[in-house]
């Protein structure tokens, strides 16, 4: 680990008193949820961040009822995008309830309760993200605005030799071409820790991306918008390429779609 348990105190007075009684209050509700963002990543890297908001990850099915247990104890909620987000505001401070990616592929479920971390945060030990499913989602975020490529350095460079490769392997599936670009990309930074890769999980990616054969669909696809919610929208609208994140292809409706695009322009 990066920093020690107690180490992980990173909001201002006014947000560590809301943060705590947002904890409080879920503990107490029962319903199960985990710490991300900067907490997390503090603790997996040594980098401290300061931010105005607190990351809850919970199971897609516990959202809407985290959500009503902030409201009744007075902060504004509010869903933000139905297919991965909500907000609890109080003043200039918020918390995130995250329950899956904003391109939908990375949902909460089982696995990342069942290899959470024990951490002191906010004066209370609670349950903070894997480091796998914060590689697997902040591997997708290349927006034009905020590319989280150096975070999955960090992230590789402090806990590589202990990740759980299988499960992060498992968890890409068919999108491990994206894992290996941030492989190939840590390499290119840390020249001198590449061996924080395991090097049978690089030539395994190397081999299965030699042997990636084009398919002859009905439609173009464009994965680009599982990336960066924007910068591949004129593909979609004008140059006729399928959205790889609309159903049945991928995870989204097209309502889900549009919204969570109109919001990044």
């Amino acid at each position: 680990m990066a920093l020690q348990q107690n180490d992980l105190e990173l909001a201002a007075p006014d947000a560590f008193r809301f943060y705590r009684h947002i904890r409080e209050l879920l503990q107490a509700s029962g319903i199960p949820f985990l710490l991300g963002g900067a907490y997390a990543f503090a603790y997996y890297t040594g980098i401290v961040r300061h931010t105005k908001d607190l990351d809850l990850f919970v199971r897609p099915r516990d959202a809407e009822a985290i959500l009503n247990v902030l409201a009744s104890a007075g902060y504004r909620t509010e869903i933000m995008f139905s297919h991965w987000l909500g907000k609890a505001f109080h003043g200039d401070d918020f918390v995130d309830v995250i329950f899956n990616s904003g391109n939908g592929l990375c949902p909460v479920d089982d696995l990342w309760f069942d290899h959470a971390v024990e951490a002191r945060v906010l004066g209370m030990v609670g349950k903070l993200i894997p480091a796998e499913e914060m590689i697997w989602q902040k591997s997708f975020i290349m927006e034009r605005e905020r590319f989280d490529g150096a975070d999955v350095n960090h992230l590789l460079r402090a806990r590589g030799r202990h990740l759980d490769w299988d499960r992060l392997l498992r968890r890409f599936g068919t999108r491990r071409p994206v894992l290996l670009a941030h492989l190939i990309l840590f390499g290119f930074v840390y020249p001198d820790d590449r061996e924080s890769i395991p090097p049978s999980v690089l030539s395994l990616l190397l081999e299965e991306r030699s042997h990636l054969s084009t398919t002859t669909p009905t439609q173009r696809l464009c994965r680009g918008p599982l990336l960066s919610r924007t910068q591949y929208a004129i593909d979609c609208e004008e140059w006729g390429y399928t959205d790889a994140r609309l159903r049945p292809i991928g995870p989204m409706t097209e309502d889900q779609a549009f919204d969570w695009t109109a919001a990044g322009r």
